[in-house]
C-alpha cells in the first residue's frame, strides 16, 4: 500500500522511509505541507498519509481541512504526528479531519499498529465502495448486455430532450429491432440468442460516439440517443449500426449464422419539438414501416400519416445519396 510522510526534518522524513519501506509500504515523501498537499490532491494519492502537524507552507492541520472539504469518493486516512500533547490541540487536531495522532518522538511499535489499523479502514472504505459501484451498476445496466437498461436510457432520454429545446438543438433516436431473432432463439437455443444478442450490443456501441448513449429498450430492442443529431446524420448512422451488424455473420460451432436488423428514426428539431412519448411513438410507428417494407432496413419518420400507416421513407437510399 502506497502511504505519504510529509516532514521539514530530513532526519527524521528519512529514518520514518525507512521503517516503513522495511515494513513493505511504498513510500512516497514531501519536505513542507505544500508539496504534500500536491501530492493527495493527485487522483492516484495514497489512501495513508503521516504528516508533521507544523511545516513550512501548509501545517499537517490545514492539509487536514482541505482534504475533507474535498468530500471526494476515495479515502485518505491521516495520521498527525505533533510535539504537541495537550487535551486542547488533540482535539483541534481530529476535528480538523484527522483519523489519529501521535506524539513525538515516536515510539515505532505503536505507529506499525496504528497504521495497520488504517490500512483496515482504507481496505474496507474501498470495499464497501465497490459494493456501491456494483449495485449502482445492477441498477442502471443490463446484465446481459452491459448496455444502459430501459429506465436510464429513457431518464438520459429525458434529459437530453430538454436540453434540446433549451438550447433549440436536434435531438435524434433511434429505434433498432433484431429481425427474426425469435427464430434464431426456437432454431439455435437461448444460449446463442443471448450470445447474439451480446455481440449485436457491443457492436452498435463502437459506431456511436462518446456522448451518445445506447440502451436495451426491450427483449430484442435497443434504444440510440443521438444528441446534437439533425435528420441526414441521424439516418446515416442508423445506416452505419445496421451494416454494422449485418455485414459479419456469426460463427457457430459448424456453422454461420446471418443476423440482420430494422430500424426507425425519429428526430425533435427545430421548430418541431416532441416529448419523449411521442419521440419513441413516432420511432416505432418508423420501426413498424421498415419491418413492413422488408426488415433489414432503416425508416425515417416524416411526421405525416397514410390511412393508418406512418409515411416513412426508405433511409438506405437516402444515406447512400450522402
Amino acid at each position: 500500500m502506497k502511504i505519504l510522510i510529509a516532514d521539514d526534518d530530513r532526519v527524521s522524513l528519512r529514518r520514518l522511509e525507512r521503517t516503513l519501506a522495511g515494513w513493505g509500504y511504498h513510500v512516497q515523501t514531501a519536505r513542507d505541507g505544500s508539496e504534500a498537499w500536491q501530492q493527495l490532491a493527485q487522483p492516484d494519492a495514497p489512501k495513508l498519509a503521516i504528516l508533521d502537524w507544523m511545516m513550512p507552507g501548509l501545517d499537517g492541520v490545514e492539509i487536514c481541512r482541505r482534504e475533507r472539504q474535498l468530500a471526494r469518493e476515495r479515502y485518505t486516512y491521516i495520521l498527525l504526528l505533533t510535539a504537541k500533547s495537550s487535551k486542547a490541540d488533540i482535539i483541534e487536531g481530529l476535528k480538523s479531519g484527522a483519523d489519529d495522532y501521535l506524539c513525538k518522538p515516536v515510539d515505532p511499535s505503536e505507529l506499525e499498529l496504528r497504521l495497520r489499523a488504517g490500512g483496515r479502514i482504507v481496505d474496507l472504505q474501498e470495499s464497501l465502495l465497490n459494493a456501491c459501484r456494483a449495485l449502482k451498476q445492477q441498477a442502471t445496466h443490463d446484465q446481459l448486455t452491459d448496455l444502459w437498461n430501459r429506465r436510464a436510457i429513457h431518464e438520459f432520454l429525458t434529459q437530453e430532450l430538454s436540453r434540446s429545446v433549451r438550447e433549440n438543438a436536434p435531438l435524434s433516436i433511434v429505434l433498432a429491432d433484431i429481425d427474426h431473432f425469435k427464430m434464431i432463439n426456437d432454431t439455435y437455443g437461448h444460449f446463442v440468442g443471448d450470445g447474439v444478442l451480446s455481440e449485436i450490443a457491443a457492436r452498435l456501441k463502437r459506431e456511436l460516439r462518446d456522448y451518445d448513449r445506447i440502451g436495451r429498450y426491450g427483449g430484442e430492442e435497443f434504444l440510440i440517443v443521438l444528441p446534437g443529431c439533425s435528420t441526414e446524420d441521424a439516418v446515416r448512422q442508423a445506416e452505419r449500426l445496421r451494416a454494422a451488424v449485418q455485414q459479419t455473420p456469426f460463427l457457430l460451432s459448424n456453422s454461420t449464422l446471418s443476423v440482420t436488423l430494422s430500424a426507425g428514426v425519429a428526430v425533435s428539431e427545430g421548430s418541431r419539438q416532441f416529448d419523449v412519448d411521442s419521440l419513441l411513438q413516432r420511432s416505432d410507428l418508423a420501426l413498424y414501416r421498415a419491418k413492413q417494407s422488408g426488415r433489414n432496413r432503416v425508416a425515417l419518420f416524416t411526421g405525416q400519416w397514410l390511412g393508418d400507416l406512418p409515411v416513412a421513407i426508405d433511409a438506405s437510399a437516402v444515406a447512400a445519396a450522402g
